[in-house]
């Protein structure tokens, strides 16, 4: 037996028909008698060409000129991992976080460690025992502090900017994960 091959009648909404072509009234333009068009003539010798947007043909600053053109070549060229790494990076709220924290570890500052110091010097003068401080954990910082810190396996986490420029400093991510030390991007 063949099936029966007869064709299916279409089920759906029924387009509505199209309006009457109604034309609408076309407005004219008032015209006022009082103001005459006057159509300049931008020929030699005669009207003054209006100012042009030259914004294009500016001299700009170098470093705008060259992170425009680091910006096109990261966009055409294939970038290496050990860079594109630094493309991801910690988001707002956690960096914060992290600011607070490293804040706590903030190297002393140079008045401080001068009155510190200071009185150790009076302590000694007026005979008392002499007890000198213990170095408090504080963050360090540099490329060469950091990656000497890393090799002896002091650091316990390591924090890079995105945007280090040049570029090469990136070597420090290597070594932290060859050496399996945390280390993070930040902005």
């Amino acid at each position: 037996m063949t099936p029966c091959l007869s064709p299916k009648k279409k089920v759906g909404k029924k387009v509505a028909a199209a309006p009457l072509a109604v034309k609408k009234p076309e407005l004219k333009k008032v015209v006022n008698p009082l103001f005459e068009k006057r159509t300049r003539n931008f020929g030699i010798g005669q009207d003054i060409q209006p100012s042009r947007d030259l914004s294009r043909f500016v001299k700009w600053p170098k470093y705008i000129r060259v992170q425009r053109q680091k910006a096109v070549l990261q966009k055409r060229l294939k970038v290496p991992p050990a860079i594109n790494q630094f493309t991801q990076t910690l988001d707002r709220q956690t960096a914060t976080a992290l600011f607070k924290i490293l804040e706590k570890y903030r190297p002393e500052l140079p008045q401080a460690k001068k009155a510190r110091l200071r009185a150790r010097a009076e302590e000694k003068v007026a005979k008392k025992e002499d007890t000198p401080t213990k170095r408090p954990n504080v963050i360090r910082q540099g490329t060469n502090t950091v990656t000497k810190l890393v090799e002896q396996k002091k650091a316990q986490i390591v924090v890079i900017a995105h945007d280090v420029d040049p570029i090469e400093v990136s070597y420090s991510a290597t070594v932290t994960r060859v050496l399996k030390v945390t280390y993070l991007g930040i902005y």
